[in-house]
């Protein structure tokens, strides 16, 4: 009886890990002259000497690689200054938009209103027809002791 027990190794697992560890080992070789490639291609190009006047070559570099940094931040500024100007412009027309449908409201309220003053008045004429006798029976007056009824 040993204390210890021996597996012996799987080969085909063994030769399996050896194919993946050697496959990632080129995925970071790829990546990596990929980088080295990007790093060539986004190199800063010469310094014109000319076009930055009195500055060093280092002040000259870096200022070129700042432009790209301050342009973005620049493209960013316009979208924001776009997006607030085209939300004036939406605030704007709700604004506009509001104001025809309160005059819309206001014509419609001053409209019912001088209906239902007609309506009342006509209903108030109607009352007072309906309460008083007409023209054609003023003899009322004299038939005696029936309007003193009352």
């Amino acid at each position: 009886v040993h204390p210890y027990v021996l597996i012996t190794p799987n080969e085909t697992r063994r030769n399996q890990l050896q194919q993946v560890s050697f496959c990632t080992c080129s995925v970071a070789k790829k990546e990596l002259n990929g980088l080295e490639q990007w790093k060539k291609e986004h190199r800063p190009g010469p310094v014109d000497s000319t076009s930055y006047g009195k500055e060093s070559e280092a002040q000259a570099r870096q200022k070129q690689q700042m432009m790209p940094i301050q342009s973005k931040y620049q493209q960013k500024h316009k979208r924001e200054e776009y997006v607030k100007v085209k939300k004036a412009a939406e605030e704007a027309e709700i604004l506009k938009k509001k104001a025809i449908q309160r005059e819309k409201l206001t014509w419609l309220l001053k409209s019912w209103s001088h209906i239902i003053k007609v309506i009342k008045t006509n209903e108030l004429l109607n009352r007072l027809d309906l309460g008083f006798p007409k023209s054609d029976s003023c003899q009322t007056a004299n038939r005696g002791q029936e309007s003193t009824a009352w």
